[in-house]
């Protein structure tokens, strides 16, 4: 049996590391996340370390483009941080947002009998969770998009994914040039909590995004709502019960008693098909994951 590394590399907190072991497509995957609490250089020696040692990274904490629908616009900071790789493939999980993300609302209705129509599903960033936002649109729920509120601290929630583009157009080439940390909590900053806007969370029956960006903002309780994420610890899970979540959604599987983000899942993929990503259609990834019978995990609090 072929037996495959992939790490995640990221800039987020190093209380949040783990490993696991997974069996795919006839390969023994070796997966660990490595968090480096937001230091850039210790991150960009981890990378130099990897380079050529493992079949893929994925890049956690971060994004390396801002995407919304057809816009892709790279982020100058973290490509200059990647930029150090020379064998190693990355990747930031995007193209699985984009496909698989967009795909689970319908598989949480015909497979968990979840109806969504009518109900209010806050995305804390559309930038970041577009494939969720437009899949949950699909399934006829009423949109609070975040991007201005939490990003920039515009007191505004857009309503229409058109107005998402229209404004990414005009966003993205400014936003891109901004460092990582100020597009989004590093280190130590990812354990701060600052509730913000907390009418829209009151508001809102589903909110969807980034576990911490939603950690960052959230209020102290959000009693009967849906929360559809990506990673999760054990803690995450027993504090969202405490603030009264009444289901916590992780759009990738549970893996050694933890869901890895879609980086990770995305890097594994890679590592399988042993191909470039760029060579990778977002159709074969969505194959993949029929084929693995890969689900979303649906967790009733």
């Amino acid at each position: 049996m072929k037996e495959k590394r992939v790490v995640s590399a990221s800039l987020g907190s190093s209380k949040r590391n783990h490993r696991a072991e997974v069996e795919l497509l006839g390969c023994r995957v070796f997966i660990e996340r490595i968090g480096v609490d937001g230091d850039k250089k210790k991150f960009v020696e981890l990378l130099q370390s990897l380079d050529g040692k493992v079949d893929a990274i994925g890049l956690g904490g971060a994004d390396l483009y801002l995407r919304a629908g057809p816009y892709h616009y790279e982020v100058k900071d973290v490509a200059r941080l990647v930029s150090v790789l020379r064998e190693t493939p990355i990747v930031d999980g995007g193209e699985l947002k984009d496909t698989w993300e967009r795909e689970v609302p319908r598989y949480l209705r015909e497979s968990e009998g979840i109806e969504f129509k009518g109900k209010t599903a806050l995305i804390m960033s559309g930038m970041d969770r577009y494939g969720l936002a437009e899949g949950l649109h699909q399934e006829g729920c009423n949109l609070l998009i975040g991007d201005l509120p939490f990003a920039v601290g515009v007191p505004v929630a857009l309503r229409k994914l058109g107005t998402l583009r229209f404004l990414s157009v005009l966003m993205m080439p400014v936003l891109r040039r901004l460092p990582i940390d100020v597009l989004y909590p590093t280190g130590e900053k990812q354990e701060e909590h600052q509730p913000r806007f907390s009418g829209y969370f009151e508001k809102a029956d589903i909110i969807g995004g980034d576990f911490l960006y939603i950690w960052r903002f959230m209020p102290d309780r959000l009693p009967g709502k849906m929360i559809i994420t990506n990673t999760v610890t054990s803690q995450d899970i027993s504090e969202m019960k405490e603030k009264g979540v009444k289901v916590l959604v992780t759009t990738t599987p549970e893996m050694n008693n933890r869901s890895f983000g879609t980086n990770v899942l995305q890097a594994i993929f890679v590592a399988v098909l042993e191909k470039k990503p760029e060579d990778i259609k977002p159709e074969e990834y969505l194959e993949l994951m029929k084929e693995l019978n890969i689900k979303p995990r649906v967790i009733k609090l």
